[in-house]
């Protein structure tokens, strides 16, 4: 789905539909507190406060590529959203034989940086996980669910959109009242510089790790100057919009799509139609591309962005890890 404009600030419509949110976000704070069973790997819980586009998925590519950079062997755990029926057992993704359609297009950007596990059972992708050889899970949104044990839960917030109006869905984009899910975080990873951002993490009283998304620089310096259509299919495509007009590209149309849009025949044509029309080139996210796959995007001319994100401070973030590896480590030496 895309979040709706009401979800931002608060309105008619969403006090309308306060009573239904006041019940979601009942059912979904017990949830928070359920007990879940622990892994046999250290596991790190990637959460976000909204429905969707707070940054979970370059938050957990991040982690895995700082795990790795120490030493570690991280594995990336995910159910696969919005992938189609396939094995009930949990398996590892395979970046040269699966699409999205059998992965979810989160799994496949996953896949690009540590061997990724979709699953249902997270405690079985965990276990699959260790048989690979990995020393350390990273759930891509584990929070909400409670399917197994966290040892250090990371929530991350996007500092413009913050909790929106402050109401849990369908009144608003919270996926659990604000205060339940800041208690149930070990740290906030605070993306962007806006006002929200820094209201949530001054209400949290948690560690807070500022942060922010860069594009790629090459990427960037071949649209700088440039006409470009825009194609974003995700929680908030205003946020890619806006990213692009940052790096110097004129935006002359924004086409946006639902959240992990499965592109069809009509989207195609609607593509060729406006980059003929705007005489503009083709520029959609990451996660869209994966999901139209090599083939379309040469036939259509469809370019990518990439955007990562980059940490301003990562001390405390690197101490919480290496807390994490202690007792193992300690066990190594004979402590």
């Amino acid at each position: 789905m895309r979040a709706p404009g009401f979800w931002r600030d608060d309105c008619a419509a969403a006090r309308l539909l306060s009573p239904l949110g006041a019940l979601y976000g009942d059912i979904a704070r017990k949830r928070l507190g359920r007990e879940a069973p622990r892994a046999n790997l250290p596991t790190l819980i990637i959460g976000g406060l909204t429905a969707g586009g707070d940054g979970k998925t370059p938050l957990a590519i991040a982690l895995a590529q700082r795990l790795k950079s120490a030493g570690e062997r991280p594995a990336l755990l995910t159910r696969g959203y919005r992938r189609k029926r396939g094995e009930a057992s949990p398996f590892a993704v395979d970046v040269n034989r699966h699409h999205a359609e059998d992965v979810g297009d989160e799994a496949l950007l996953l896949a690009r940086v540590a061997p990724t596990i979709v699953g249902a059972d997270r405690i079985a992708s965990a276990a699959l996980a260790h048989r690979l050889g990995a020393t350390v899970v990273i759930l891509d949104d584990g929070f909400h669910s409670r399917r197994i044990a966290p040892d250090l839960t990371l929530v991350a917030v996007d500092a413009d959109y913050g909790a929106g109006n402050g109401r849990c869905m369908p009144a608003g984009p919270l996926r659990a009242p604000l205060d339940a899910q800041l208690a149930a975080a070990d740290m906030l990873i605070v993306i962007g510089d806006g006002a929200r951002g820094r209201e949530i993490a001054a209400r949290a009283k948690k560690p807070v790790v500022a942060a922010h998304l860069a594009p790629d620089p090459d990427a960037v310096e071949a649209i700088r100057g440039v006409r470009v259509v825009a194609i974003a299919g995700i929680a908030r495509p205003e946020k890619f919009f806006d990213v692009l007009e940052k790096c110097g590209a004129e935006v002359t149309a924004r086409l946006s799509f639902d959240d992990h849009r499965r592109f069809t025949e009509r989207d195609y044509a609607t593509l060729s139609k406006l980059r003929q029309a705007h005489g503009a080139r083709l520029v959609t996210t990451e996660k869209d591309a994966v999901r139209m796959g090599g083939d379309r995007l040469a036939t259509f001319g469809v370019e990518t962005l990439p955007v990562a994100l980059a940490f301003d401070d990562a001390a405390v973030l690197d101490a919480s890890l290496r807390e994490l590896f202690k007792p193992r480590d300690e066990a190594r030496k004979g402590v």
